[in-house]
């Protein structure tokens, strides 16, 4: 009778797998069953996201294999600049089209705890992903969106942080620096 006054219980919350962890280097499966079950994972994720501070969270990051993840920009002591953005749940996604535009930015990961790196990401994307009625959406992200977008799909391809900066492309942001910083000394 007086269910609607109760508080919103929160949903318990999922480890986060750390950087070696078998999960973390797989290609995310796709997802067939919009269901009660995926709704309550994406739950659980936002819950666990929001508790590390994070402004987005993948599935193989709670030790799920499917392809999904939860973007959700609000400034926080981890991003105190990042903008403001209901959360979206992001299902089976697509990146249809990117700008030849890079820019480096400073990322962390839930995954890689306590460590910070400058990475390279394009600055604007086309997407593509369903929700979670498994309806068909279309974006186009640039900025911090487009960079939390890529960060979280590199999860879903089996790519972490610390892999991304190892990548050859990470090189030219890297020399970049050096140069800079020769010329400010």
């Amino acid at each position: 009778m007086f269910k609607h006054l109760m508080p919103k219980q929160t949903p318990p919350l999922l480890p986060i797998a750390l950087v070696g962890e078998a999960i973390l280097g797989q290609t995310a499966i796709t997802v067939h069953h919009f269901d009660a079950e995926l709704a309550h994972l994406a739950e659980q994720m936002s819950a666990s996201m929001e508790a590390a501070k994070g402004v987005g969270i993948a599935a193989p990051q709670v030790h799920s294999p499917l392809a999904l993840f939860i973007m959700a920009s609000r400034p926080n002591e981890r991003y105190p600049d990042a903008p403001n953005m209901a959360p979206v749940v992001v299902v089976n996604p697509q990146i249809i089209h990117a700008s030849s535009d890079l820019v480096g930015g400073e990322e962390g990961c839930l995954s890689v705890p306590g460590q910070r790196f400058n990475i390279l990401r394009h600055q604007a994307i086309e997407v593509r992903y369903q929700n979670l009625q498994g309806e068909w959406q279309q974006a186009e992200l640039t900025g911090f969106i487009a960079r939390i977008f890529q960060h979280e799909f590199d999860h879903l391809q089996g790519i972490t942080l610390l892999e991304r900066s190892r990548m050859p492309e990470q090189a030219q942001l890297i020399s970049a620096q050096s140069i800079e910083q020769g010329e400010a000394q």
